[in-house]
């Protein structure tokens, strides 16, 4: 039995072999030959067995018999193919960054390299970013994950378009739909639109003293971004300075009077109202109602101006009382370091001047003059001693008109000067101090 391969897809009528060499006939002209009567396709038949019988013309006739088995060889002629065109999954908000989410999956009935299956996503936007910056998916196994957390208020569906493709030459593709829908999860707290929380002024609404039961005082707007039951508001009064006087409506949130206003009611009135939201775990948020029980403006705006007022002075109080102590402390510290900084100076100097042996430096007079030696001096003059650096002391002593103080001049040595008297003995002495009478 032989075997004989063929390409698929090949046109009608394609030479095949050689039937009479197959039979082992030894005719002449070899025109037995086997063709195809059809396109073959291997994905609906890779294999067939053909039986060939070739018969003479004698009597009794004789035959002769021969099976061929013909392969039909795959070539890259099927896409991959999905077996949704649409794939659809949930996932609630807030996830852990690489979930996985879905797996799909395509088929391609190729063989061999032609049917290994490749996964891309096919590029795309969401609110202006990639898709890629949000998902992933494996090449191989088609599984996709997310890249990050996803929040449901900021988007509630995402489109991914996937591309399978296969390995053959040119490659094959097929695309398909992926929807992520996000599950909300009740993470925001409901938010009050009215009335408005302002820091710095008192907002207060009016009721006249002779409104009657029922009197609608105003209403509490809120809404939370959540959906579901996780979005449904309910508003219950948690504190009020007389609870026997108002009431706020469970669904609705409308502060009315629940009995006649009175005189003995106090102008000012303040409640607190919490607005819940029905999640699990339920989300709240507060809001403080101001409420003037008065018939005339003016009344209203004095009794909440000097409360205003009474607290914004209390604040700027202790805020120049905090300053006004921490400017002190710092002028103290300040005089503090630079007293210790004088004091340390002069004992450096002075260990300085006491250490220091500069040599003494005699001062003449500048109305000395000597001609030849034989110069005189005014009987009247007055001059200074400079004493040195090291006897710790600076002070210069003038001297005063006397006969006493007369400079000698030796002729024999020019510039050689002698004190006479008690000036000798007190500038052999450094430490002792200078007398001039």
């Amino acid at each position: 039995m032989d075997t004989l391969k063929i390409k698929e897809e090949m046109r009608k009528g394609l030479f095949v072999g050689d039937v009479a060499k197959d039979l082992g006939l030894d005719v002449e002209r070899n025109y037995y030959t086997l063709v195809t009567e059809q396109i073959l396709d291997r994905e609906k038949l890779s294999k067939y067995s053909i039986t060939l019988t070739a018969t003479d013309e004698g009597f009794p006739a004789l035959s002769s018999r021969k099976t061929v088995v013909l392969d039909v060889t795959d070539i890259n002629d099927n896409a991959p193919n999905f077996s949704q065109s649409v794939y659809s999954t949930q996932v609630i908000e807030n996830n852990s960054p690489g979930v996985a989410l879905l797996h799909i999956r395509a088929t391609d009935p190729d063989k061999g390299q032609n049917a290994r299956v490749s996964y891309f996503l096919i590029d795309g936007e969401v609110n202006g970013n990639p898709v890629s910056t949000y998902f992933s998916i494996n090449t191989e196994s088609g599984v996709i994950q997310s890249l990050r957390s996803l929040d449901f208020e900021q988007v509630k569906e995402y489109k991914i378009r996937v591309q399978a493709q296969d390995g053959g030459s040119p490659p094959l593709n097929s695309n398909t739909t992926v929807i992520v829908r996000v599950q909300d999860q009740n993470d925001n707290p409901p938010q009050v639109l009215y009335p408005v929380q302002t820091g710095g002024s008192l907002v207060a609404e009016m009721v006249p003293r002779s409104a009657d039961v029922g009197y609608l005082v105003t209403k509490v707007v809120a809404v939370d971004v959540d959906s579901g039951q996780n979005a449904w508001l309910s508003y219950k009064l948690q504190k009020a300075t007389d609870r026997a006087l108002f009431e706020v409506g469970l669904q609705n949130g409308e502060i009315r009077t629940i009995r006649q206003v009175t005189d003995k009611d106090a102008v000012k009135q303040r409640l607190t109202v919490i607005v819940e939201d029905n999640g699990q775990p339920s989300r709240s948020a507060t809001v403080i109602v101001n409420v003037a029980v008065a018939d005339s403006f003016p009344e209203v705006l004095s009794e909440f101006t000097d409360f205003t007022q009474d607290k914004e002075y209390n604040d700027n109080l202790t805020f120049y009382l905090v300053l006004a102590l921490a400017v002190v402390s710092f002028l103290f510290i300040t005089c503090l370091v630079v007293i210790i900084s004088v004091r340390i100076y002069r004992w450096r100097q002075s260990r300085v001047m006491y250490h220091s042996n500069l040599p003494v430096i005699p001062y003449y007079p500048p109305r000395y003059s000597d001609t030849l030696g034989t110069g005189t001096l005014q009987h009247v003059y007055n001059y200074e001693v400079c004493r040195t650096t090291d006897s710790r002391k600076s002070d210069c002593k003038f001297g005063i008109a006397g006969s006493q103080n007369v400079l000698i001049m030796d002729p024999s040595s020019t510039g050689t000067m002698q004190r006479i008297q008690s000036e000798k003995s007190i500038l052999d002495e450094p430490d002792s101090p200078l007398e001039v009478s």
